[in-house]
């Protein structure tokens, strides 16, 4: 071979190995795509402040992993070979993002260590001070039901689409706008749907202040939505104490599938409330969390990788999660409409969207659009109350749902 042929050949085998060649390949058009979703993504963190925390990660995550050639997001493998007619076993590692996902994401840590953080950050004040809120953020789960039997209809019925119960199970949970949760109850389904799940859980909690105005408004009157509420009353220290540990009881009674996710739920908040821990809850309100934050976003957009997610089961995922998510906020403020009707002080129907599990994205939401409708009516505490307690409602449903469907399916 010439010089002038190995210059060549050298040039050949570096063309070969270009982002470009990788995009003209066939599917390379759906790297490209997903890509763009991703800068769409990273769009409306910035531009738009929609949850920085989740979408900046996730969309960082979306064009890593969909980068020809580069095997950001690859699994780690377990590989055996015989070597003298014995069996060794060695892994190969994957990418970073991929290695992420194995070990958080895969196992079902992640969401536990994110669960211990969000109950170092909550004050269960708001619902300990106007108990019937629990209400609204029970009635908010609905809509993880309602998908359920969605998605068992479209695989059904739906050519393309293969959901069994598993499957519907874990795609229901999505309606409690809880990340977390829907990553734990997948990872222990539907694995194989995890991403998607993932993807679409943390998309509609990020897309909160889009999805949820409109919904409020179409169900509230301006006169519902003027509504002022009463001070809350002053709730004492005991009874922040007691109250972890009353949940945590009851679920050991009476719901043990869902004490990994509540257990870790009321753990950080006892670490908060009870006076003695502070540097283990500081460490959970922000190192562990903001850690656990950055690995867990980059998983989920690890998945976003154009063979996996453009085809008809992702799509059925995302539009079963907007229903879900939809139902759900509907019925808090529809069952708001109804206590108010009963109730000896007024209840602000727009409280009930905060039941849906996206804390504090979703009570923000409510004082937003309270103050547009009057400028003195301040609702973030009162909203309080149904957002932490969808929190403990989606995690509720999802133990129901981990100990009935291996039982029904």
């Amino acid at each position: 071979m010439t010089f002038g042929q190995t210059i060549a050949a050298s040039f050949q085998e570096l063309w070969l190995t270009t982002g470009i060649f990788g995009f003209l390949q066939a599917g390379g058009w759906g790297n490209l795509v997903m890509i763009a979703v991703g800068f769409v993504l990273l769009y409306l963190a910035i531009n738009k402040g929609f949850e920085p925390l989740l979408l900046v990660p996730i969309g960082i995550g979306a064009i890593l992993s969909n980068i020809p050639f580069a095997e950001i997001a690859a699994h780690t493998e377990l590989h055996g070979e015989f070597v003298n007619g014995a069996l060794y076993l060695h892994d190969v590692s994957g990418g970073f993002i991929g290695m992420f996902y194995d070990l958080g994401v895969t196992s079902g840590l992640f969401p536990l260590l994110i669960f211990m953080g969000v109950g170092a950050m909550t004050d269960f004040g708001p619902l300990l001070a106007n108990p019937k809120t629990l209400l609204l953020g029970a009635s908010a789960q609905f809509g993880i039901f309602i998908a359920l039997l969605g998605a068992v209809v479209l695989g059904v019925y739906m050519p393309g689409i293969d959901f069994n119960l598993y499957d519907a199970a874990s795609i229901g949970i999505i309606g409690g706008a809880d990340g977390p949760t829907a990553i734990f109850v997948a990872s222990r389904l539907s694995p194989q749907l995890l991403g998607a799940i993932a993807v679409a859980a943390y998309s509609y909690m990020a897309l909160v202040p889009i999805i949820q105005p409109p919904i409020m408004k179409a169900l509230t009157t301006e006169a519902e939505r003027q509504i002022k509420m009463e001070q809350l009353r002053p709730v004492t220290k005991t009874e922040k104490i007691i109250f972890p540990l009353s949940v945590l009881t009851a679920c050991i009674l009476l719901l043990p599938s869902a004490t990994p996710l509540l257990g870790a739920l009321m753990f950080g908040n006892l670490a908060k409330e009870c006076g003695v821990t502070d540097r283990l809850s500081d460490t959970m309100q922000n190192a562990l969390i903001n850690i656990v934050t950055i690995m867990l976003g980059l998983a989920v957009g690890s998945k976003m990788q154009a063979d996996q997610f453009l085809n008809l089961n992702t799509l059925g995922i995302l539009a079963l999660g907007l229903v879900a998510f939809c139902i759900g906020t509907g019925t808090g403020v529809l069952l708001a409409k109804l206590m108010n009707k009963i109730a000896k002080h007024p209840i602000n129907p727009l409280i009930g969207a905060a039941g849906v599990s996206a804390v504090p994205m979703a009570a923000r939401v409510v004082n937003k659009v309270g103050l547009e409708e009057n400028p003195n009516n301040y609702l973030l505490m009162h909203a309080m109350g149904p957002n932490v307690a969808g929190v403990i409602g989606s995690a509720v449903a999802a133990g129901v749902l981990l100990a009935l469907v291996p039982v029904l399916g």
